[in-house]
């Protein structure tokens, strides 16, 4: 018999499962996009719609079957990834009874009040769970506590999103570190729950399920759910993780010292530690890799994929429908006539997105700028290689604070996501940092990684090592071009000038920040 493992993909704009076979090769896929509610009551309050995404994922767990042609009961293992923040709130009885998005962002009051507890509350908490208050779970729970005390009072667990899948299956609320290390809750060397920063934060300390390694089995499918989806009841579930270090076990980004750069919408910039090295100026992210006893030096830049399609939807009609006739990409031809623009961009510079400082998370008025009125020089194509190179500038700052932080950087990083698809980005990318850069074949690689999960948690891999080794293949290699690299380096310090400039300016209130965080 042949033997099937499952991903569940829990993502900000979508859920799906995938299907794969005991070679870890993708047969069947089925998605369906999802929104999340806004709550006009609160500013900034988006909900997770719990009983309506329950029935949009169990429908693509059952096209998924379908669609693959194969029996659901040759399916032995299911793993579950989701984005990352999203958490969910259950009762005594196991009910969901609050949820939040990870876009959520209705709690600035909540941050400014635990601010206002000490002078160095925040820092205290950075320092053992490498997060502060800007994505965190804290401020939310408190947010909950202030203005639905009824729930938080009924409130018994709390999960994240993938862990709620995991006990939409089995009936088991069990937590695991990757994405529990967002919440801003664990200590972060013992990758468990840490009360002093429940205690120092005036929250509840009874609410957390037990802590489990990705790769963990956890329980069996549910009775119920068998016969609701047409899985078997002997399918192990078993413990996956956050959606972005999923992707890095997908792209085979699993030991120190690696590097990740995954570019989709935002940015991830993720290097592999075997310690948390907590930045004592707190400009980075840090959290558990799903691997055990590795870590994650995270750094976001935002916006790039979504400035790329806000530039192309206002400017690029006529490209588009250029590429629809030819039964092309409208990317693929704005790339094609980028190449022809010299590095630098003819002197354009634009910002959307500063260099991250995690305590101090913000993001100036966004602008172009430099630019003249010969319509050769300064054309669509030169505007769009400014945006590409923008997004490689913000990554040069974050690979230079990684230096400066560790001492060192790799000199080869795997692109993976939607923007690793340009070879002209690719590029841009390797003379931008100087560094070697390899694109996995498999790009969009978070469900392999919650497969490979799944596959290790029954023995159909013995490690996740072995899982890179023999599945991860690459498929193009950008190496820098030395010239490029040395233009490049005086076009950062330019650029991070206009940055810092342009940060002031919306500080000042002259501009309006694009993004900062909840009390800052």
């Amino acid at each position: 018999m042949k033997k099937y493992v499952m991903a569940i993909d829990a993502g900000t704009g979508s859920v799906r499962s995938v299907i794969f076979d005991e070679n870890f090769t993708q047969i069947a896929v089925a998605q369906h996009e999802w929104t999340h509610k806004e709550d006009p009551r609160y500013e900034g309050a988006i909900d997770f719609d719990v009983e309506k995404n329950t029935k949009l994922m169990f429908d693509t767990i059952r096209q998924s079957i379908k669609t693959s042609g194969i029996d659901g009961k040759d399916i032995i293992a299911i793993s579950t990834t989701s984005m990352r923040e999203a958490f969910v709130l259950y009762d005594e009885s196991g009910n969901e009874i609050w949820a939040v998005s990870n876009v959520d962002a209705r709690a600035s009051k909540e941050v400014i009040e635990l601010k206002a507890l000490s002078d160095h509350i925040e820092e205290d908490i950075y320092s053992i769970s490498g997060q502060t208050f800007a994505l965190g779970a804290i401020p939310r729970l408190l947010w909950v506590k202030n203005n639905l005390p009824d729930v938080y009072e009924k409130t018994k667990s709390i999960t994240m999103l993938n862990d709620w899948i995991i006990y939409r299956l089995t009936g088991i609320l069990s937590i695991e570190p990757s994405n529990a290390s967002t919440t801003g809750i664990l200590d972060s060397n013992k990758r468990n729950w840490d009360m002093s920063i429940l205690e120092k934060c005036g929250l509840k300390q009874d609410m957390y399920p037990p802590i489990y390694e990705s790769g963990t089995p956890v329980g069996k499918i549910t009775k119920e759910i068998a016969e609701l989806t047409g899985l078997s009841e002997n399918c192990t579930v078993v413990v996956g993780g956050g959606d972005v270090q999923m992707g890095c076990i997908g792209i085979g980004v699993i030991k120190e010292s690696q590097v990740a750069l995954l570019g989709g919408s935002f940015w991830q910039l993720e290097y592999n530690t075997a310690s948390p090295n907590i930045d004592k100026m707190g400009r980075i992210r840090v959290n558990c890799h799903a691997i055990p006893e590795m870590w994650q030096q995270e750094l976001i830049a935002f916006y790039p994929g979504l400035v790329l399609r806000w530039f192309r939807d206002c400017f690029c009609q006529y490209e588009a429908q250029l590429a629809e006739k030819a039964g092309d990409d409208v990317y693929a031809l704005l790339n094609e006539q980028a190449k022809n623009v010299p590095v630098g961009s003819n002197g354009i510079l634009c910002s959307f997105s500063s260099i991250m400082d995690y305590k101090q998370w913000k993001h100036p008025s966004p602008c172009f700028t430099n630019f003249g009125i010969d319509s050769e020089k300064y054309s669509k194509a030169t505007f769009y290689r400014a945006i590409l190179e923008n997004a490689a500038l913000v990554t040069l700052g974050h690979k230079k604070v990684i230096e400066d932080l560790t001492g060192s950087f790799p000199d080869t990083l795997i692109f993976a996501s939607g923007a690793s698809n340009s070879s002209l980005w690719c590029q841009i990318v390797a003379d931008v940092l100087g560094v070697t850069i390899k694109v996995p074949i498999i790009k969009e690689a978070t469900a392999l990684g919650a497969a490979f999960c799944a596959g290790v948690g029954i023995g159909l891999l013995p490690n996740f090592e072995i899982a890179a080794e023999k599945y991860v293949n690459i498929e193009n290699v950008y190496t820098p071009n030395k010239e490029n690299n040395a233009l490049y380096e005086a076009i950062f310090n330019n650029w991070k000038q206009l940055s810092e400039a342009q940060t002031k300016n919306s500080d000042n209130g002259f501009l309006h920040h694009m993004w900062r965080a909840p009390g800052i």
